[in-house]
């Protein structure tokens, strides 16, 4: 893949529940100014999926955070591709089924699990100076200083619709699945999914993938960090 990475430190926080279009429009981003991409949520999913596959309880929260500080996690900053590893092992396809799914938001809330990972990304935002990142507390917790810090969000149908076309699964059980996932992510104790007071709101249930980016990079003009 060609690199198109310009010089000039900008990190963008990209923040909000699942569906609002983070990943998508995180990439696009990136890539339209020549900026790394890292996606914190396939950390926590890669992490996730060690844990399940090494068959310890996910309530034993001791040996969630052995298992997390055990593997050797990687994950590349393409925003054009990226590959995710664990142990060497590519992971990419199954950290995006339903079990992983279904777990990650428990695997998230421990709280050792969390620190590692927030260090690891902090890290790997300090090494390229110029990225965009998302998940869910980056603004106010993994990038607290990022030059542009953004919210995405959505209504709760057209959450349910991006994310059932994705997997192409049933949309009145994919709508179930994002409240599950919002109470457990907004509500645990460590660094729950929030807005940063300074952050933009921007609802993308009535705009197009391409209106979005476009006004993230406008708020980077004003910024003058585009």
């Amino acid at each position: 893949m060609e690199e198109n990475v310009r010089t000039g430190r900008c990190v963008v926080a990209v923040d909000g529940p699942s569906g609002s279009g983070k990943s998508t429009v995180s990439r696009r981003l990136a890539a339209s100014i020549g900026a790394r991409y890292l996606d914190t949520g396939a950390m926590y999913r890669a992490i996730t999926w060690a844990v399940l596959r090494s068959g310890v309880d996910l309530t034993d929260t001791a040996s969630v955070a052995k298992v997390a500080g055990e593997v050797n996690l990687r994950i590349g900053t393409h925003p054009q591709g990226y590959a995710v590893t664990i142990d060497g092992v590519g992971v990419d396809a199954d950290i995006r089924g339903t079990e992983v799914t279904g777990a990650v938001s428990a695997v998230a809330a421990v709280p050792a699990v969390r620190e590692l990972l927030v260090a690891r990304q902090r890290e790997m935002i300090a090494n390229a100076g110029r990225m965009v990142v998302e998940g869910r507390d980056i603004g106010s917790v993994v990038a607290p200083d990022a030059d542009l810090k953004v919210f995405l969000t959505a209504s709760e149908a057209a959450r349910a619709a991006r994310r059932s076309a994705e997997d192409a699964a049933d949309v009145a059980a994919t709508a179930a699945d994002l409240a599950r996932r919002d109470r457990l992510d907004s509500t645990r104790k460590v660094n729950p999914l929030a807005q940063a007071p300074d952050a933009v709101v921007l609802d993308t249930t009535e705009l197009g993938i391409d209106e979005v980016v476009a006004r993230m990079r406008d708020l980077l003009t004003e910024r003058g960090v585009a």
